[in-house]
């Protein structure tokens, strides 16, 4: 009798699967020893000093995870070759991993190495996916290996301050890499918010335009690019304004109002709604009406975990073989995931005596969307295709 190798069950069977139940699990983890570390409850030693070690773990720890999923399951589509499966994806996910852990073990490992282990996931990540890009010419996927290569030199910023080889470089890694991840979610976004629209409400034909697509992300290139150099003032509010503008317009341009119908589909664009009133708030953050990291949370929480959580719930089902339609379970999470961003952006303007409780009530409503995306897709991640089909 043959014994079946644990690389060969379905969590290994394509990236999405392990990636996504891994940054399901990171986003529970990670946000429980924030808030832990954050009210004084926990200390640790750390590589990484607190502040950072809280950015470098949303942006390049859970984030980098669905990046990955998505990215290893979307180039097999674009290109028909096959991507890592298995033990090599197995091995990938180990360095992921050891990447979240190895900061705790600073003074028992060097720092170097310490830095090596979580700087070599995205050269990794993406040196994999070039490969069947490559070999099939499919020269679009280039920008994606592009994009990776700019996260992992925002991440080699973060490593050379604390290495004491750079000074002053931790914070401009961290807006980079935020900054990217953005960008790269707008590229996706021209791919998917169309094709997903159309499959998911019938009789549906989305308009597409390559000009507003290309100035919805010039735009938004343009702000994040002021603001790495520290601009401010009426030049960053003017670039600003002209991402809105330009995002509006090309979201308006796929917009059916049958979404609200469909969960799949209204939390993709709440999440993007989240990215552009991150850029009206960058307008009033550039005359220090608001705090800059209100417009930050609503890119991160409202932008990436609203669309994340939604890519994630979508990209499951579709690779499983499932009915694109999401448990009323998960449709109580798309809620809270944009409660946890209302509680954290919005409120806080409105309450600024009652920061500290909304917050919190940010953190729990962050945890129990995510406790549920665990709850009904470890299952789903877990076992085979119900189709009977590889992946």
């Amino acid at each position: 009798m043959k014994t079946q190798n644990i690389f060969d069950y379905p969590l290994f069977a394509l990236g999405f699967r392990v990636f996504f139940a891994l940054a399901g699990l990171s986003a529970l983890v990670l946000i429980v020893l924030w808030n832990a570390i954050f009210k004084g409850a926990l200390t640790l030693d750390n590589y990484f000093p607190a502040t950072y070690w809280h950015g470098h773990e949303m942006l390049l720890g859970y984030s980098v995870a669905v990046i990955a999923g998505f990215l290893l399951t979307a180039v097999k589509n674009w290109t028909g070759r096959a991507t890592l499966t298995g033990d090599q994806l197995a091995a990938l996910c180990l360095l992921w991993l050891y990447g979240r852990i190895v900061p705790f073990y600073c003074g028992i490992l060097p720092d170097s190495l310490i830095a090596l282990i979580d700087f070599s996931f995205l050269p990794a990540l993406a040196y994999q996916i070039s490969k069947p890009i490559v070999q099939t010419k499919y020269y679009a996927g280039l920008v994606f290996i592009g994009i990776l290569l700019v996260l992992a030199s925002g991440n080699g910023l973060i490593h050379a301050e604390i290495l004491g080889l750079a000074k002053n470089t931790a914070a401009l890694g961290l807006q980079l890499v935020e900054a990217t991840i953005i960008i790269l979610i707008l590229v996706i976004a021209g791919r998917v918010f169309p094709f997903f629209t159309e499959r998911g409400i019938h009789g549906t034909l989305v308009t597409r335009s390559l000009i507003l697509d290309g100035s919805a992300i010039a735009t938004a290139v343009s702000v994040f690019g002021l603001q790495l150099v520290n601009a401010s003032g009426t030049v960053l509010a003017v670039a600003a304004v002209l991402a809105v503008i330009a995002n509006g317009a090309r979201v308006a341009g796929w917009y059916v109002q049958r979404i609200w119908y469909v969960p799949l589909l209204w939390i993709l664009y709440a999440g993007y709604g989240w990215i552009i009133l991150g850029f009206v708030l960058t307008v009033f953050s550039a005359y220090s009406l608001v705090l800059p990291s209100l417009a930050l949370h609503a890119f991160t929480i409202g932008g990436i975990g609203v669309l994340t959580l939604g890519m994630m719930a979508r990209v499951s089902l579709g690779h499983t073989g499932r009915a694109l339609r999401v448990s009323n379970a998960m449709a109580i999470a798309f809620i809270l995931i944009n409660l946890a961003a209302l509680f954290r952006v919005l409120l806080p303007i409105a309450m600024p005596g009652w920061y500290g409780g909304l917050l919190y009530a940010s953190t729990l409503l962050w945890l129990a969307a995510f406790a549920l995306f665990i709850f009904v897709y470890a299952p789903i991640l877990t076992s085979a295709r119900v189709d009977s089909q590889q992946g």
